[in-house]
């Protein structure tokens, strides 16, 4: 599997048989994102939740590639899916889509989709672990620390974990690894961090730290790299 970073909590998952999983698709309006919209061609989209920064160009981009929407029902549910294959399901579901099993697991964060009559319930944000014999990726989402990342994200053997690290809206670095402790993961992609002034991190300083204090393999991505799993 190849995990590559657009910026933010954005980024791109290549399945062993090909298959493209885009994550958080915000590209326009996106200050780190170095693409545009057009220039996605995913399979499948995932979102974590509804707010603008993670929704993003989701609906135009699967759209445009005839791709699936897997997200949660309630979130589903408040937008126009009209025309778009979609998944809507909920928390400790899983689906297989082609070569990929994809589960979806708990986050502690809000979620609201706007509209031009205003904001709506936009259900629960969660997170997702994605499944490609014989690798396993957790996208945490928008989360806060929360114990169930030891006792039951981390039983499906991580080799890599997307955790945010810009506090204010999210956990913050050093949460995010004691997340990386409990996960177990091999690596971690530190994200969600330096898109906002509210966000900004030192995150040479959150990669040493967590190399120092757990197992885990710091991958500092710019926008744009990927690793090779």
């Amino acid at each position: 599997m190849r995990i590559t970073y657009h910026g933010h909590a954005c980024c791109s998952l290549f399945t062993a048989g090909g298959m493209e999983i885009l994550i958080d698709p915000f590209i326009t309006g996106n200050p780190q994102c170095r693409q545009a919209a057009a220039d996605f061609h995913p399979d499948a989209i995932l979102l974590t939740h509804g707010h603008n920064d993670h929704l993003g160009d989701a609906l135009a981009i699967a759209r445009a590639n005839n791709a699936v929407l897997i997200g949660q029902v309630d979130l589903l549910n408040q937008l126009d899916t009209q025309g778009i294959d979609n998944i809507a399901f909920n928390l400790g579901g899983s689906v297989n889509v082609r070569d990929a099993q994809i589960h979806m697991v708990a986050a502690w964060h809000g979620s609201s989709v706007a509209r031009e009559d205003g904001k709506h319930y936009g259900g629960v944000a969660c997170g997702y672990v994605v499944e490609d014999e014989p690798h396993s990726v957790y996208h945490a989402g928008d989360t806060a620390l929360f114990g169930d990342m030891g006792t039951v994200i981390s039983r499906y053997g991580l080799d890599c974990a997307l955790l945010p690290i810009g506090g204010f809206y999210t956990m913050g670095s050093a949460d995010a690894i004691t997340a990386a402790h409990w996960l177990k993961a091999k690596q971690v992609i530190p994200m969600h961090y330096n898109t906002f002034p509210a966000i900004t991190v030192d995150v040479a300083e959150f990669a040493r730290q967590l190399e120092d204090k757990t197992e885990s393999r710091a991958a500092v991505l710019a926008p744009g790299e990927s690793i090779q799993l």
